[in-house]
């Protein structure tokens, strides 16, 4: 067994970077009390989403970003916590009035910055605002191989969360912002898709949405790698959800379509292996 404690952060979140930045370090202290390991914030966290809560031409402000992701970095450090934590980025040609990046920012528990990922699906709405990333990447944290996809990316198209698992993850954060306008028939379909990111990979799926009062078209949820929910929010609470997992169940085995493997997570002790084995010597 390989323990890890992770925690979602299902916070509200304003179009001030203060105000969210006050949010941010409280929900980061309360993570370390809790004893986490990683902790994840929503998608657009830090300035805000610029889809109905910031204006989608408020201008990027740089050198104010990097000041946050540097303090950020450097409490986690001191608290020993790792974070994946939902941001933006400057475009690099006109880092001020240039449509930035919808990134997730990766920081080690020893504060150090290690990466960070653009979301590379954008909805229609997204793309008034952001500028799309093209890559995908892992980082290891706690000896842990871990991805990330945002929101839209995440849920519609298996084959961002798979360039993750080609890379080794075990463990993919999904941070969302699914809350702003009436949707609750999105409810079921947006929970089916995170279970089937899970399942399909054999891998921990941890997606965390924020908090709003009146919409909240998805719980923040972590499944396990057979597809079931292990932990999950209330709709339209502030929350943090602190989950203990065992990283060994990550066995990719979907992903690698190990037989094996399969086998133990879909029949788990109702069928032996005599049972499959003799099947496949007779198709020989």
């Amino acid at each position: 067994m390989k323990p890890l404690r992770i925690a979602l952060v299902q916070c509200r979140q304003t179009s001030s970077i203060d105000e969210n930045a006050a949010t941010l370090f409280r929900y980061l202290e309360e993570a370390a009390r809790a004893k986490a390991q990683i902790v994840c914030f929503p998608e657009g966290h830090v300035t805000g989403y610029r889809v109905d809560i910031t204006p989608t031409d408020q201008p990027v402000e740089p050198q104010r970003l990097d000041e946050l992701h540097g303090r950020v970095a450097r409490r986690c450090g001191e608290l020993g916590i790792a974070c994946v934590l939902g941001t933006e980025t400057p475009l690099e040609s006109d880092p001020i009035h240039g449509r930035p990046y919808n990134s997730a920012i990766v920081i080690s528990s020893a504060g150090k910055l290690l990466g960070v990922h653009h979301k590379t699906r954008l909805t229609p709405m997204d793309a008034v605002a952001y500028t799309p990333g093209n890559s995908f990447e892992t980082f290891e944290l706690f000896g842990v191989t871990v991805g990330v996809v945002i929101c839209f990316e995440g849920f519609r198209f298996a084959e961002t969360t798979r360039a993750c698992v080609a890379q080794g993850a075990q463990l993919v954060f999904h941070p969302q912002n699914n809350t702003t306008r009436p949707a609750d028939w999105k409810i079921p379909v947006h929970h089916a898709m995170i279970t089937t990111r899970a399942a399909e990979n054999t891998i921990w799926f941890a997606s965390c949405n924020m908090c709003h009062a009146e919409h909240q078209n998805c719980r923040s949820l972590v499944v396990a790698p057979d597809g079931q929910i292990h932990a999950q929010t209330e709709l339209k609470q502030e929350q943090l959800l602190v989950a203990d997992i065992d990283v060994d169940l990550a066995t990719r085995a979907m992903f690698k379509f190990d037989a094996d493997g399969c086998a133990d997570v879909l029949f788990a002790d109702v069928v032996k292996r005599q049972e499959y084995a003799t099947a496949g010597a007779m198709r020989r």
